[in-house]
């Protein structure tokens, strides 16, 4: 696995501090983009939560997804949580060290007084201390919030005193922008009223020393509540590795409702799903990868949007009108730039690969913002993306209008069949999968040579053994 230092440094250590017009949280901001370009401490809001329990029990849920593996427990992981700022909202994001669950606070509007929202992203510090403090809040008290550095801080700053150095997997960054292209296929599947969220999270299974369990679960809406099916009956929706919810526990008793999202089922192939607990002013998103053990970096949802040029040019001019919405409009984006909305949304998807964008299953949109990390790994640590590039290069792939036929020099041939714009391949890859983790690298070499152009149905045969 490729993995790299991310280095973050702050101003100082988050803290929670008494003052005395109440208590005063501060969360130090580390390098990150904004509207002005990067910058090293961006302030992204000074004002009120109204809803202090609340808030810091979700921010500690999203510690607790970026501190956790939830396979191979007797790793480490200890990542800072991402923030942004969408100008009447701020995000809170975090991603597991396992890569499986990806973990979102939205403080909307509502939950905030007394400040305007900045625009931008970039990691926040929630250290050992703050958790602690943050814990012992017991009470609605006035509780000020400062997300980025005070004004005698900008004045007396003469460089970072905090700096932490934490290996970045490659794998962690793919599955940051596979999870956001995954949650754009969901639907809402069910809603739960506060009693019946209550009692359905708190019956679920809670980790155990080996970690979360390797099978995938599923539930049904049963009258106002959600009840376990053994099988994916029309209407149900996956719950994968049901321990890795635990994070939510943290907000269970501030709840107003639970809402899932996930897609329809398809045959008995476990599935990916987004667990959205409704809290005043606020929700917390948790999203499960479709096995405890499958983290979301191997799904392959990005690399249609990767493999194609049109898709790249196209994604270079959607990204100069982003402007840090909260909600990005498709239509709108494919006034500005002209485009159909199809390739709109393969825009996105693209972006999203880079970090660029994130997706909101609760608004079933898109939002804006900056990953602060090096997203050109992306594609280029893509093992199927390169072996796909690899093939095209060396000539190994044969189209015709209707039949193609080839051998391959060892006398291996893969078949690749277009229906209707939906590539199988005859590769052990396709046969194990069926397409549910993405295209394999021969249908990929195949949308490369083809570059849009034979309609109908197609076949292919492309040299190479199957990944």
């Amino acid at each position: 696995m490729t993995r790299s230092l991310q280095a973050v440094a702050y101003t100082r250590p988050s803290a929670l501090e008494s003052a005395p017009d109440g208590r005063r949280l501060g969360l130090e901001t580390s390098r990150g983009a904004t509207p002005r370009g990067v910058e090293d401490h961006p302030r992204f809001f000074t004002g009120f939560l109204t809803s202090p329990q609340v808030a810091s029990a979700g921010l500690l849920a999203v510690a607790d997804v970026a501190g956790t593996r939830y396979y191979q427990r007797q790793l480490l992981a200890s990542l800072d949580p991402v923030v942004t700022g969408n100008g009447d909202r701020l995000r809170f994001e975090s991603f597991s060290g396992c890569g499986g669950v990806y973990a979102r606070l939205d403080v909307l509007d509502t939950g905030l007084d007394g400040g305007e929202v900045g625009h931008g992203t970039t990691n926040v510090d929630v250290n050992n201390p703050l958790r602690e403090a943050l814990s012992r809040i017991g009470s609605d008290d006035p509780l000020h919030l400062r997300v980025g550095p005070d004004e005698m801080a900008v004045t007396t700053l003469d460089g970072p005193v905090v700096e932490k150095k934490v290996p970045l997997p490659d794998r962690w960054l793919r599955g940051f922008a596979e999870a956001q292209v995954i949650a754009a296929g969901f639907d809402l599947r069910a809603e739960l009223p506060a009693a019946e969220a209550v009692r359905f999270l708190r019956s679920l299974p809670r980790s155990t020393a080996r970690g979360a369990s390797r099978s995938a679960g599923w539930v049904v809406p049963a009258g106002r509540g959600l009840r376990p099916t053994t099988r994916p009956v029309p209407g149900a929706v996956c719950l994968p590795g049901p321990e890795r919810l635990a994070a939510l526990q943290r907000v269970l008793r501030h709840a107003t409702a639970l809402r899932v999202y996930g897609p329809s089922p398809a045959g008995a192939t476990a599935v990916a799903s987004a667990w959205e607990v409704v809290l005043p002013g606020m929700r917390l998103t948790l999203t499960l990868s479709p096995e405890a053990s499958r983290g979301f970096s191997g799904e392959g949802g990005v690399l249609d949007a990767l493999a194609t040029d049109e898709a790249a040019e196209d994604a270079e001019l959607i990204s100069v009108l982003l402007a840090w919405e909260p909600r990005i409009d498709i239509g709108d984006l494919s006034t500005a730039s002209g485009l159909p909305a199809e390739r709109v949304r393969a825009a996105l998807v693209r972006l999203g690969t880079s970090g660029r964008v994130g997706y909101d299953t609760a608004e079933a949109a898109y939002f804006h913002r900056e990953l602060p990390y090096d997203a050109e790994r992306v594609e280029r640590h893509n093992p199927r993306l390169r072996a796909a590039r690899a093939l095209v290069a060396e000539g190994t792939v044969v189209l015709d209008g209707v039949l193609g036929t080839v051998t391959a020099q060892d006398g291996h041939a893969h078949r690749v069949r277009d229906d209707a714009g939906v590539l199988s391949c005859s590769c052990l890859w396709w046969a194990k999968y069926r397409g549910g983790r993405g295209p394999c690298k021969h249908a990929l070499a195949v949308r490369m040579a083809r570059r849009g152009a034979v309609a109908g149905q197609t076949e292919v045969l492309i040299d190479g053994g199957a990944r």
